[in-house]
Formats: C-alpha cells, sequence, structure tokens
C-alpha cells in the first residue's frame, strides 16, 4: 500500500473542513493518511477493514516470531515423532 505523498499527507485542519471527502479517500484508495500539525506528521488515518488486515498479519507474525524462537532453541518436535505420541497417546 504505497503511500502518494500528493494525496496522502494532510493537515487536520484539511481534515476538519474535509472529513467526508478524506474519508471516502481513504475508503476509495484503501491507503492510510497522514494528518499534519504545523507541518509534522501526527496521525495516520486508516480504513477500518484495512486496519483489520493489518491487525490480523502482525498478529500471525508474532506468533511465527515465537515458532522461530523456538525452532531455534530446539523445542520442536519431528512430525514423525508427534503423530506417533500422538497415535500412542489416543491408542489409535
Amino acid at each position: 500500500m504505497p503511500i502518494s505523498i500528493t494525496e496522502d499527507i494532510r493537515s487536520i485542519t484539511d481534515l476538519k473542513r474535509n472529513t467526508n471527502s478524506v474519508l471516502d479517500q481513504i475508503h476509495k484508495t484503501k491507503r492510510p493518511v497522514i494528518l499534519t500539525v504545523n507541518g509534522k506528521a501526527e496521525a495516520v488515518l486508516v480504513d477500518a477493514k484495512e486496519y483489520e488486515k493489518i491487525t490480523n498479519a502482525f498478529n500471525l507474525l508474532k506468533l511465527l516470531v515465537s515458532a522461530e524462537e523456538d525452532f531455534k532453541e530446539g523445542r520442536y518436535t519431528e512430525v514423525k515423532d508427534f503423530f506417533q505420541e500422538f497415535k500412542h497417546g489416543k491408542e489409535i
């Protein structure tokens, strides 16, 4: 989701005056809008569905990082061993 510096950086004053226009832009382009105060970035507005996607991806990434650490530390079981233990434990 590349940002367009000519369209996606808006002042807080512009948001106050043109709220519907800014929201329409966010929904249409699916890009975030960076809000500035006195020329400096202050906040980012993101479409709610896009925010959910980003949050879900971030949560998955956190799980993968944890799994990678487990693997590096040798805290894993080979799949064939896992299934053998599972079958034995469930008497399958």
